[in-house]
């Protein structure tokens, strides 16, 4: 026992020595090597429990491991849903962003999903678009009805239930039915890589953005000016999944290539006119008897059945 004190106490007197002679350096009794300033480390003997630390650097490699190997939670738990909707405001901004200024080159799923695909952004898009198409075909009849007061209104509460249904269906099975396309292409076409389900849904849910803005400008009551805001929110919204599905398609032959990007274009044009049409139609005026085109009589002649014949032939 005195002689293992005696080997702390000389090691400690060492260690003492050295970091004296060389203050930017330190020492370990196990070996001499010296590293910078701030990593102090003095570890005394094999079995020895002293030791000071003033940094960890590898902390944040150990956390990113653990998380890592943490096990993935069940499709069937809520846990597992819960990662598609943690995101921040500024990375549904960005990709909002995205699909507003969409340009050749600029691929969506790869400068703005970065493989980190969200429901968030396109479920409340889906909802906030179908909310505002029902409020705005009501309100396009109340100014109509004020303009013209023969046009007869009464709430439309089920163009809520329409527009919901309309909305949703097409922002999933859509992207259902592009995804199971180009997975069985890919079965044909070895050198292509289909985005997964939830990219092609992300991709839809937020190439509807644009048409949020469009509906509002649709209460501007002059047709044309409603047909090209109409025009240019479809040309973007087109624009964006072009240019986001062209990666993909363009190494299947260029006859599927161009089927294929034209139903998309031709099943958006058709979802935006389908729209128009039916929450912005104008009533037709109320039906008011025609007046009278019998000639006026004394209230003290009676007609005989000469005139009446006369008049109905007039």
């Amino acid at each position: 026992m005195a002689a293992a004190d005696g080997l702390v106490f000389h090691e400690f007197e060492e260690a003492t020595n050295l970091l004296a002679e060389t203050p930017d350096a330190a020492t370990t009794s196990k070996s001499d090597q010296l590293t910078p300033k701030g990593h102090v480390v003095v570890a005394v003997g094999s079995g020895g429990s002293y030791g000071v630390e003033e940094e960890v650097e590898e902390e944040g490699d150990k956390t990113a491991l653990l998380q890592e190997e943490k096990p993935q939670p069940g499709f069937w738990t809520f846990s597992y849903y819960q990662s598609f909707f943690d995101v921040d405001t500024s990375q549904v901004l960005d990709r909002i962003k995205g699909s507003l200024l969409p340009w050749p080159g600029h691929n969506f799923v790869r400068h703005h999903l970065r493989n980190r695909p969200d429901l968030y952004g396109p479920f409340w898009i889906c909802a906030t678009l179908a909310f505002v198409l029902a409020v705005t075909g009501n309100l396009t009849l109340v100014l109509a009805q004020r303009r013209d007061p023969s046009v007869h209104y009464s709430p439309q509460f089920h163009k809520v239930t329409v527009a919901g249904i309309t909305i949703y269906c097409y922002a999933w099975l859509v992207p259902l039915a592009l995804w199971g396309f180009l997975r069985w292409r890919k079965g044909i076409r070895e050198r292509m890589g289909p985005y997964t389900f939830l990219e092609t849904v992300c991709i839809y849910g937020y190439s509807l953005f644009v048409f949020i803005p469009t509906v509002v400008l649709w209460l501007i009551p002059v047709p044309w000016l409603q047909w090209l805001f109409g025009a240019l929110a479809l040309t973007l919204s087109a624009a964006g999944l072009v240019f986001t599905l062209w990666p993909v398609v363009r190494e299947d032959t260029r006859l599927v290539a161009a089927v294929l990007l034209s139903t998309v274009v031709v099943l958006h044009a058709l979802l935006a006119m389908g729209c128009k049409l039916y929450f912005f139609q104008p009533l037709p005026p109320e039906h008011v008897a025609p007046p009278s085109q019998a000639t006026s009589l004394p209230p003290n002649i009676l007609p005989t059945p000469t005139m009446t014949r006369s008049m109905a032939t007039s």
